[in-house]
């Protein structure tokens, strides 16, 4: 996830105008904010671990590790709310996993709006999540 989220330690407004900080955390966070890199690290290793978790508690299909990596990824992105009410969760836990992995690259916005940076991240999440489908 760190790839896509990118690495700033210091607090910024996102594309949306949402106040954030080291790889994408939204939570609590103020303007004037600031962490070293290790903080930043833990945090995200805490977060990933929460939204697995999150994930979990609506993905009732057993999914290759490729996948669910791909899907974490995505829930960590887009919030486990709108993760458990997707198309994309319940495709999947229908058992069309490869119509769920399709689902991926019509998150894509922010704001409304297309985003380049989420387009290239969900077509990365597909390819991996849809690698996993072929093994």
């Amino acid at each position: 996830m760190g790839q896509w989220e990118g690495l700033r330690t210091e607090a910024y407004r996102d594309i949306v105008g949402v106040w954030t900080v080291c790889y994408g955390e939204t939570k609590g966070v103020r303007p004037g904010d600031s962490y070293s890199k290790a903080e930043c690290d833990a945090m995200l290793a805490r977060e990933i671990i929460a939204y697995e978790a999150a994930l979990d508690r609506c993905l009732t299909a057993d999914v290759p590790i490729g996948m669910r990596v791909a899907l974490v990824s995505w829930t960590y992105n887009v919030g486990p709310a709108a993760a458990c009410r997707s198309t994309l969760l319940r495709k999947a836990n229908a058992g069309d996993l490869t119509g769920a992995c399709n689902e991926l690259p019509r998150w894509n916005r922010a704001g409304g709006r297309v985003i380049r940076g989420l387009t290239n991240r969900r077509m990365s999440e597909r390819a991996m999540c849809l690698k996993a489908l072929e093994a």
